[in-house]
């Protein structure tokens, strides 16, 4: 038997009624509640959709903190949270790795017990409610395909691979599209279908979605959101803003994306943006050859990246980029880093942040790329290591760069142990190109010459391997993309 499905709608059933009002006054909770007196009350669906939120939200920010660790984005300066994943080391006896899966199967459960079990008893559940519920459902599926190499979908069932979960996301998201009833509902619905279709490798069809998202809106955003004062909160923020995280050297000037004016503020996260979708149809018209229009894209990106918020004159004084951590980090604007011994130094990607210096960071996206730089890109490679530079830069913190190092993770070892199929995907799937041993992370600190040499880069690494099943997907046709 499954040992994560078979409990995941008992769990998200108990999550979701103690994070509701089904509470007593006195915060003592009511031990007659329980299933049927549940359903049977006037607002059931308002009560299991919040709830679902804030799993969703939790869902998020806990792939957030672990797969930015995985990639070269963050490093672990400290004993808490895994000190494997960096190298990285995925092994399916991993608690944390277990916990992954069971955030999947608990969210796609929570939607599907709203969607086919709470809306048959409460009359007043909404199209706003479908939607949303199916858009969760759907984003299970997508976390599933882009971040497992295959996970069950059923009680007991055997593991599908990361390209079928992949089409569960899409045809979800069509029953989504069904219930959306604005323009953001919809351009939300289609840029998740636009990524469905890249990650798969789908060109045409991700042009096709680009488009029509952006025809419905040209700076839409999606977050999720948590609340400090009821403890629903962004545990990616935790790490970030305290010392605990590390950003590659070439990324600081974007980080922290989430930090604290007070005690109980948590950032929201990402999940869609209208980002994306220039990002993606870029990508595409330089897959087929059409390096022009990928930088226009490119420039129309720019553009909207350039209205995004940033949070300015924030304090972030305590981050000494070291305090007693394993590795000291560049902490002065006057530091030049190079991408790789063999790339340029370029300044401004470190901010000064030590007394009585304030920064400002970005709070949706943000990067360093310009015009010039994208003009100045003379043949496709440089424009495709230019455009996964901005997908690293403006997906910072918010859980892809993983997917776009190819790297998937094993199915946990308790799933193994219950479904024999489940051995097939008992190893992690990691690019021979990746760097073991930290060395994504890696980097030389010239305090003299203020000057940081990155060990490798990434971009450049994914480049020259993007007929390789694992990156680039619109590259190849090969049938094990996504897998």
């Amino acid at each position: 038997m499954n040992k994560f499905i078979t409990h995941s709608t008992g769990l998200a059933l108990t999550f979701i009624l103690a994070s509701c009002s089904l509470i007593e006054p006195t915060n003592v909770e009511n031990p007659n509640v329980g299933e049927d007196t549940y359903l049977a009350s006037d607002r059931a669906m308002d009560i299991w959709v919040n709830g679902a939120e804030k799993t969703f939200a939790t869902t998020i920010a806990k792939f957030c903190l672990h797969t930015e660790i995985i990639s070269d984005n963050y490093f672990n300066n400290y004993t808490r949270e895994s000190k494997v994943f960096d190298k990285p080391e995925l092994k399916n006896t991993d608690p944390d790795i277990a916990e992954l899966q069971r955030l999947v199967a608990n969210l796609r459960e929570s939607a599907d017990y709203g969607i086919n079990t709470v809306s048959q008893h409460d009359q007043h559940t909404t199209e706003e409610h479908l939607f949303k519920l199916h858009t969760m459902k759907a984003y299970a599926f997508l976390l599933a395909g882009e971040n497992f190499r295959a996970l069950p979908t059923t009680v007991g069932g055997n593991p599908l691979p990361a390209n079928e979960q992949l089409q569960l996301a899409k045809t979800t998201l069509d029953k989504a599209l069904t219930y959306a009833n604005n323009n953001h509902e919809k351009a939300l619905v289609h840029t998740l279908k636009a990524r469905v279709y890249y990650v798969m490798g789908k060109a045409q069809n991700a042009i096709e979605e680009s488009k029509l998202a952006l025809q419905n809106s040209n700076d839409f955003i999606e977050q999720v959101t948590f609340d400090g004062k009821n403890n629903v909160t962004n545990s990616m923020q935790d790490v970030i803003w305290k010392t605990m995280y590390q950003p590659l050297p070439r990324l600081d000037f974007l980080d922290p994306k989430y930090f604290q004016l007070k005690a109980t503020d948590e950032c929201p996260i990402s999940i869609a943006k209208a980002e994306e979708n220039y990002l993606i149809l870029a990508e595409t018209y330089l897959s087929q050859g059409q390096s022009q229009q990928a930088k226009k894209e490119l420039n129309q990106l720019l553009q909207l990246v350039a209205k995004r918020p940033v949070q300015k004159q924030l304090n972030d004084q305590l981050e000494g980029r070291y305090n007693g951590g394993f590795k000291h980090y560049p902490d002065a604007a006057d530091y030049r880093v190079a991408a790789s011994p063999k790339d340029p130094y370029r300044s401004g990607l470190v901010l000064n942040r030590k007394s009585p210096h304030l920064i400002q960071v970005p709070t949706v996206s943000g990067t360093s790329v310009t015009a010039e730089m994208i003009d100045e890109c003379k043949d496709n490679d440089a424009l495709l290591e230019l455009i996964y530079l901005m997908r690293q830069e403006i997906f910072l913190a918010e859980g892809r760069r993983m997917s776009d190092l190819g790297i998937r993770l094993p199915i946990s070892d308790v799933e193994i142990a219950h479904t024999p199929a489940a051995k097939t995907y008992a190893e992690p799937l990691i690019p021979k190109f990746i760097p073991l041993e930290q060395g994504m992370d890696n980097f030389d600190i010239d305090t003299e010459k203020r000057l940081v040499t990155i060990h490798y880069n990434m971009n450049h690494l994914i480049v020259i391997n993007k007929n390789r099943p694992e990156v680039a997907p619109l590259f190849t046709t090969s049938s094990s993309k996504g897998k």
